[in-house]
């Protein structure tokens, strides 16, 4: 109960009542039973809000700036912790602007207050602008020196920015080459910074196997092995080989994530893969080469070279002409782009994505087969919890009813995609099967339409084996709420498309989706069961279908 009564106090005293008085309990025992009513005697006192904010020294911003640093500090009731936190705001303020060495106090004076109003003091001493220097490393054993130190080479003569480094500093452990970096600026002559950074290095040697089950490919198992720092330059290769109950995978992967030292990050891949999907079986030989950069935080592009060899090794389409070229190079290049504003994209993500890509197969790059194709996806994603509030902020506990809190845990989600294909060399009616089957789009399954089975959404040929098409659309909305621990439900409704041409293109025969849902947290993405409904099937269509998979529909 002392505990309690302490609690209780720093409750008010959190919300601006900083003369509350809560006095001991005072007990009283039940006659009858063994029960003990407690009273706690609570006086409140006045509440305290912030009043004037005033501003002294070499503030060099004007107090307006300032102000509206800290806006939401003092919209709140008056508390000690958030005295304490203005000049944490405004020091991070003065910092990301080059003044490395300001320093800032905050003085309120509660026994100055005027009808509740507490009058708090800022003292603002902004010492001079300092410029980036030189860099040491210390701590690596195999990893080149050059690897860290040709990160921080453009900054050398430039404004002091706390997130600029910070941007480097995440860089840098994106890479996998670090257990620990620590980067210390120091001052030097002439409001210069130097900056002294300590590493530890991961281990570059890497091996992995995996186990699993998807609803389409049935059981799977993989291995990779691979070295994140070959020959100490700080480049990452790979080898992996998965097998599934449809597919045989092997590929090699290598990375350079500053190419040519610039922020240009490079891939080449090189694959090959036999896949037994429902009406044929192919054979595939390629590599991929990659060139993408960050135009903004959120925002990257990438340039893409694809050389693929493709051959059909079993077919049971009829009539044939639904097949297409069974066997064919195709060269292509083409672009993406992905704007993610998403926060926590991996656990509970609230925001934006949308991505697009455009690529075009010729005969000009050596290609047997001439295409454009592009493709767009837009979500949003929205948990109905209120966002964490500002660090060193005291937050409020969750209130409301139970169904109130339950409520805040849960999310709303909303997908559409379109994709379109397009020959270069044949129109009219020929133009559905000049391009390979293997190069068109496909529909339904656990990412889609999910009353769908895989690939199963469109256009089939006589033995009831999907063909695909060069038109789609799919729209999803999912509401997820907490079950219990770390297991979710969901419900879904989804609709979509697939049509056999580009040259009849729109929402016509449009089907749909109806179902639920568990999803099981895990830190990397959910694992997911879904049951998807047919509301309207048709003779050949079944009713529903079962999803087992990794990762977020949509």
């Amino acid at each position: 109960m002392e505990e309690g009564v302490r609690l209780v106090q720093r409750f008010y005293i959190a919300e601006g009542f900083l003369d509350v008085v809560v006095d001991p309990p005072q007990y009283k025992f039940q006659e009858q039973t063994s029960e003990v009513d407690a009273v706690v005697p609570i006086h409140e006192g006045r509440q305290y809000f912030f009043g004037s904010i005033s501003f002294s020294g070499r503030t060099i911003y004007g107090a307006e700036a300032l102000r509206g640093q800290i806006v939401d500090l003092i919209q709140r009731p008056y508390t000690d912790a958030r005295v304490e936190d203005i000049p944490r705001r405004l020091e991070a303020y003065y910092k990301t602007r080059g003044y490395y060495d300001v320093k800032v106090t905050a003085t309120g004076a509660p026994e100055e207050a005027v009808n509740g109003r507490v009058p708090v003091e800022i003292v603002v001493s902004a010492g001079p602008v300092y410029y980036f220097d030189g860099v040491t490393v210390s701590g690596l054993q195999r990893l080149h020196p050059s690897f860290v130190t040709k990160r921080f080479t453009r900054l050398r003569g430039k404004t002091y920015s706390p997130d600029v480094l910070d941007e480097r500093f995440r860089t840098l452990m994106k890479t996998g080459q670090f257990n620990l970096l620590q980067i210390k600026p120091v001052p030097v002559d002439e409001h210069l910074l130097r900056l002294d950074i300590s590493a530890e290095e991961a281990k570059s040697k890497e091996f992995g196997f995996w186990v699993g089950f998807d609803t389409y490919e049935g059981a799977l198992a993989g291995v990779q092995v691979g070295d994140r720092d070959l020959f100490g330059y700080g480049r990452p290769v790979t080898a992996s080989i998965e097998v599934s109950q449809r597919s045989y995978k092997g590929e090699i992967l290598y990375q350079d994530p500053f190419f040519f030292d610039t922020d240009f990050v490079f891939s080449a891949r090189a694959y090959a893969l036999t896949f037994n999907y429902d009406g044929y079986t192919k054979f595939e030989l390629g590599g991929r080469f990659e060139l993408s950069r960050k135009i903004t935080k959120y925002d990257e592009a990438a340039l893409i070279f694809s050389v693929r060899h493709v051959k059909i090794t079993d077919s049971q389409i009829g009539p044939d002409f639904l097949l297409g070229p069974s066997g064919y190079l195709i060269n292509s290049i083409g672009l993406t782009n992905t704007l993610d504003l998403r926060e926590s994209p991996y656990v509970n993500p609230r925001g934006f994505l949308i991505g697009n890509t455009l690529d075009l197969a010729s005969s000009a790059l050596g290609s047997d087969i001439e295409y454009v194709r592009g493709t767009m996806r837009v979500g949003y994603y929205l948990p109905f919890g209120p966002k964490p509030l500002t660090p060193g902020v005291v937050e409020d506990q969750p209130t409301g009813t139970p169904f109130q809190r339950w409520f805040r845990q849960s999310s709303i989600a909303f997908g559409a995609r379109v994709g379109i294909l397009h020959s270069l060399t044949t129109s009219g009616a020929e133009e559905a099967t000049a391009i390979p089957i293997d190069e068109r789009f496909f529909n339904g399954g656990a990412t889609t339409v999910r009353s769908f089975g895989e690939r199963d959404l469109g256009p089939h040929d006589n033995h009831g084996h999907p063909v695909g098409g060069e038109f789609y659309t799919v729209f999803n909305v999912e509401y997820t709420f907490p079950i219990f621990g770390e297991l979710q439900g969901a419900i879904f409704t989804d609709a979509g498309n697939l049509l056999p041409t580009s040259e009849d293109i729109g929402l016509n025969d449009m089907r749909y989706a109806i179902g639920a849902g568990l999803r099981y947290k895990l830190p990397v993405g959910p694992v997911r069961l879904d049951y998807g409904v047919n509301p309207d099937p048709r003779p050949d269509e079944d009713f529903g279908a079962f999803h087992f998979s990794f990762g977020f529909a949509f």
